[in-house]
């Protein structure tokens, strides 16, 4: 299987061929909108508007797995990123990261990727107090917390995992060398 031969759930339950995205650069990631992390949507949004046109699509798949911090339905969530953050990309429907309802998708995504880029000791520090309390991250791979971002280039190639600590705009200039 390569990554096109997915199919995942929008927010309103309709089937999504993931090869509908064939030749564009995919920023992937798990979200949560009462999350200290949350904030990152603004840098989300930043970089779809600059590179949207450029062929760069955000998939973004709010997952409630970690400190129950995506409650709501999927349209209550769509709202909320769409006042608060004023995003324009679309979220798909709500799913699990980890464990054994974990999104064929995600998992697909996981053990295609690169391992895991921390920059700095501060990182590695902060990463370390997460994991302790992600309780559904059981294999090395797993997704550790909410906003675990993943990039894929134009053939479907997983280059890119960024932590939860990152910001978005960190993958800028990879962005800009894939598109």
């Amino acid at each position: 299987m390569n990554i096109y031969d997915y199919v995942v759930k929008n927010r309103k339950d309709e089937d999504v061929k993931i090869s509908d995205f064939k030749g564009k650069v995919l920023l992937i990631v798990n979200t949560a909108t009462g999350c200290g992390f949350t904030p990152q949507y603004e840098a989300l949004e930043n970089l779809y508007e600059k590179y949207h046109d450029e062929g760069l699509e955000i998939l973004d798949f709010p997952c409630d797995q970690f400190g129950h911090q995506a409650p709501g339905s999927d349209d209550e969530i769509h709202e909320f990123c769409t006042a608060k953050y004023k995003t324009t990309f679309d979220q798909f429907k709500k799913i699990e990261v980890n464990g054994e309802n974990a999104s064929p998708f995600i998992k697909y995504i996981e053990e295609n990727s690169p391992e895991e880029i921390v920059k700095g000791m501060k990182n590695k520090v902060t990463m370390k107090g997460i994991e302790k309390i992600s309780v559904t991250c059981k294999n090395e791979k797993d997704i550790k917390w909410n906003f675990t971002k993943f990039l894929v280039d134009r053939e479907g190639n997983v280059v890119g995992r960024y932590s939860p600590i990152e910001s978005p705009m960190i993958m800028e200039d990879q962005i800009k060398e894939l598109l």
